[in-house]
């Protein structure tokens, strides 16, 4: 296994050598020589055999990194000389859309190969994007305690805690002895990954306790694992819970592994700090993506018409929302052909307002995300919000006041600018608390397309508010 933490350098290393055997082929192609398709074909066998080299002395995830950067075409180059045991693994580290164009290349026989060579849990991540014929063949060919376990995962919503056990793990009952449990442990020869403690169950497979590698260690052999173990109340979670909030009690504690038990306390699976890192991981690229209004992750090299069909929605809604700021600012022609100085300022109202706004909205997005304020928080973070922007109206827009006074002699246009972007600010503050938290109430995601509402918002308010003061007390 290559061990050098570079997966820019590999990248770079793979490119090299996917464009020399472009160019060696079109070179030799061009000549006209003896024997020209069997040197050709020796070429090209010498350059595929040292990308190969090359990609197995990578990680499956330097692999998978390598795969999300490279165009479809270089992309499905690279998957063919993949050694076939290793697909599973890749397929699990690459991105739900750039593992959609890998599948739709890959022969029954090679899915059935990959699917095969994964645990339970792993299938179960894998099952919802596998053609539903290989996937009941390949659950068909499980023992009855790996079919059981497959089912049991694939059971829960993707956002549960069940969906993503690890069904890998190491029980133990609690009269026997610690030199029994060493013995054992020395014929595995291997521990599951993430192993940092051993589930104590009962005959009827209910959680007692847990035994810490460091109590098995240190511990005298003589004693039992009842006597070593530690019943304490452990972090311990549902298949039904969120895996959110999960990955936040994992951050919390500083967990590597913790159990998941059924309602009768039975032991069902485990959780893993690799699993909690997935979940932060997406959830982090999901706000990025939702705050951008984009629907779901996007494979940077997808054909055209599937990045349109992933961005159209908010697009269209930001469409008309700046269609509606335009009849705003129609409806005030006559002022602003009256007093020029209101095209000038009229854009830094809207602005800072919208930046304002989207701050606001971050930071609760942000503390929803972390599980800090639910609905009934609304109310006193709403007050908290005006009260920031009261005193930032207050202050920058008296600034703002100040300067449009000395830039255009008019103290009367300073005071509409300073009332108009406290206003403006009060404004972005309220939709910057509301838009989320009704959207979470409503079991939405709170940072999809809020940024783009917030903004719409902004901007035709911020027109309409402007304008509309400077209508009435410079104009009027």
């Amino acid at each position: 296994m290559h061990q050098t933490n570079d997966p820019q350098g590999h990248l770079r290393h793979v490119q090299e050598l996917l464009a020399r055997q472009r160019l060696v082929a079109n070179l030799v192609h061009r000549q006209e020589m003896p024997r020209h398709d069997l040197v050709e074909g020796l070429l090209q066998k010498q350059h595929r055999v040292e990308l190969q080299q090359r990609l197995d002395a990578l990680h499956p995830a330097d692999i998978a990194y390598i795969l999300e950067a490279l165009p479809i075409e270089d992309r499905l180059r690279v998957w063919e000389m993949v050694r076939a045991d290793r697909d599973g693994d890749i397929l699990l580290e690459v991105s739900d859309a750039v593992r959609e164009t890998l599948i739709e290349d890959m022969e029954p026989a090679e899915l059935l190969a990959a699917a095969g060579h994964l645990d339970a849990d792993e299938l179960a991540d894998l099952a919802p994007d596998l053609p539903p014929e290989i996937l009941r063949e390949v659950i068909d060919g499980l023992d009855h305690q790996s079919r059981r376990q497959v089912h049991a995962a694939m059971s829960y919503p993707e956002d549960q805690v069940g969906a993503r056990m690890d069904f890998d793990m190491v029980t133990l009952r609690h009269e026997v002895s610690l030199e029994v449990v060493l013995r054992y442990l020395r014929r595995r020869k291997a521990l599951p990954d993430h192993t940092d403690k051993l589930f104590v169950i009962d005959r009827h497979e209910r959680l007692m306790g847990i035994l810490t590698l460091e109590a098995l260690l240190t511990q005298d052999p003589e004693r039992t694992v009842g006597e070593a173990m530690d019943p304490g109340a452990l972090p311990r979670f549902r298949p039904q819970e969120k895996v959110a909030e999960a990955a936040q009690a994992f951050e919390r504690y500083d967990l590597v592994s913790a159990p998941v038990v059924d309602d009768q306390g039975r032991l069902m699976g485990r959780l893993t700090v690799a699993d909690m890192v997935d979940v932060i991981r997406d959830r982090s690229e999901q706000e990025i993506l939702g705050q951008a209004g984009l629907q779901e992750e996007e494979d940077i090299f997808a054909p055209v018409w599937g990045s349109v069909r992933n961005r159209w929605l908010w697009l269209a809604v930001n469409m008309a929302t700046a269609i509606l700021a335009s009849r705003v600012i129609a409806a005030f022609d006559d002022a602003i052909g009256q007093l020029v100085a209101l095209a000038a300022l009229m854009p830094i109202v809207a602005g800072i307002g919208g930046n304002s706004g989207n701050q606001t909205l971050t930071m609760i997005v942000r503390a929803l995300a972390t599980g800090q304020v639910d609905r009934g928080g609304t109310r006193r973070l709403l007050r908290k919000e005006l009260g920031v922007a009261l005193i930032n109206g207050l202050f920058w827009g008296g600034f703002l006041g100040l300067l449009a006074w000395w830039l255009y002699g008019k103290p009367e246009l300073g005071l509409v600018m300073t009332a108009a972007m406290l206003l403006n600010l009060l404004l972005a503050a309220t939709a910057g608390v509301l838009i989320p938290m009704i959207r979470h109430g409503l079991g939405h995601d709170p940072a999809l397309g809020s940024s783009v509402l917030i903004t719409a918002l902004t901007d035709s308010g911020g027109f309409f508010i402007f304008l509309g003061l400077a209508s009435a007390f410079l104009l009027g």
